[in-house]
């Protein structure tokens, strides 16, 4: 009677290297959101490489993977984050060098959010997504004119002649404009040599690309941005018809879990705010 209970029993626990009913693997990874180095809680989500490691890391692990899809949703934001975890994808892909890694853009892969497209090998697209934005924007007010008219005096001591540079309750100085303008050359040329290196041939040269706009996916295809219109489900289905798809989600940080080191109020309203602008250029 023993040993009939006990067969019973480890008859349930899978063998080691028997895989018969275990599914093969495709790893979801949600990147949504504007990327800031700063979580805010008051947003759609955010996106830096301190958030969404874990997630990726998860992805990768995997011992029976058969792809990574990157679910992409972002208007963009800080250009040294976009590069931060589009590096750290293609250093994962790296070690597994027979998984593919696929994006998916929904609404919006503009600006920032299509430099983590352009870490997958694939992109795919829906027919109405936003693709495209190649280009740097930076925005700011002036309370130059607002501090005199409350007769406020602005009091700032710097050591080194451009330490205050486009200090917003300052007028504003075209050598400045014209520093802003030249970081901006510069981090517009890493984001087009950041696009060739991923989708080389691929890229039409029938029209300039770089200037900053936006196009639906269908176009998004014929100008060689993306691969191919599609979503997520219908895509892995067709190319991994018997895989399980799974979504790796980030962990969350201790103090998050417990409830604590959430931002001022005033300062997560900002962050709303200026987040809120970035959907906005985009009509969402």
């Amino acid at each position: 009677m023993v040993s009939t209970v006990t067969d019973k029993l480890t008859s349930r626990i899978p063998r080691l290297g028997d895989r018969g009913d275990r599914k093969d693997v495709v790893a979801v990874v949600k990147l949504h959101g504007v990327i800031t180095p700063s979580p805010s809680p008051l947003s759609r989500g955010t996106i830096n490489l301190a958030a969404v490691e874990s997630a990726l890391t998860r992805a990768f692990d995997h011992d029976r993977l058969k792809a990574v899809a990157l679910l992409i949703n972002s208007p963009g934001g800080a250009p040294t984050q976009s590069g931060l975890v589009a590096e750290r994808i293609r250093q994962l892909a790296a070690k597994k060098k027979d998984v593919p890694v696929i994006a998916f853009c929904e609404d919006v892969a503009a600006s920032g959010g299509y430099w983590l497209a352009c870490a997958a090998d694939e992109i795919f697209a829906h027919r109405t997504s936003l693709v495209g934005s190649i280009g740097v924007i930076s925005g700011g007010f002036g309370f130059t004119g607002l501090l005199e008219r409350f007769g406020i005096e602005r009091r700032l001591h710097t050591a080194g002649a451009n330490k205050s540079r486009l200090d917003p309750f300052s007028p504003e100085k075209p050598e400045d404009v014209e520093w802003l303008q030249k970081m901006h050359s510069q981090l517009h040329e890493l984001f087009v040599e950041w696009v060739k290196e991923r989708r080389g041939g691929k890229l039409s040269e029938g029209e300039d690309l770089f200037t900053g706009d936006v196009w639906l996916g269908t176009k998004a295809r014929e100008l060689g941005l993306i691969d191919g219109l599609g979503n997520l489900r219908e895509v892995i289905s067709e190319r991994y018809p018997d895989a399980e798809i799974t979504i790796a989600e980030p962990k969350k940080p201790l103090l998050a879990r417990l409830g604590l080191g959430a931002p001022t109020a005033a300062s997560a309203l900002l962050d709303a705010v200026s987040q809120r602008a970035a959907w906005s250029r985009f009509g969402l």
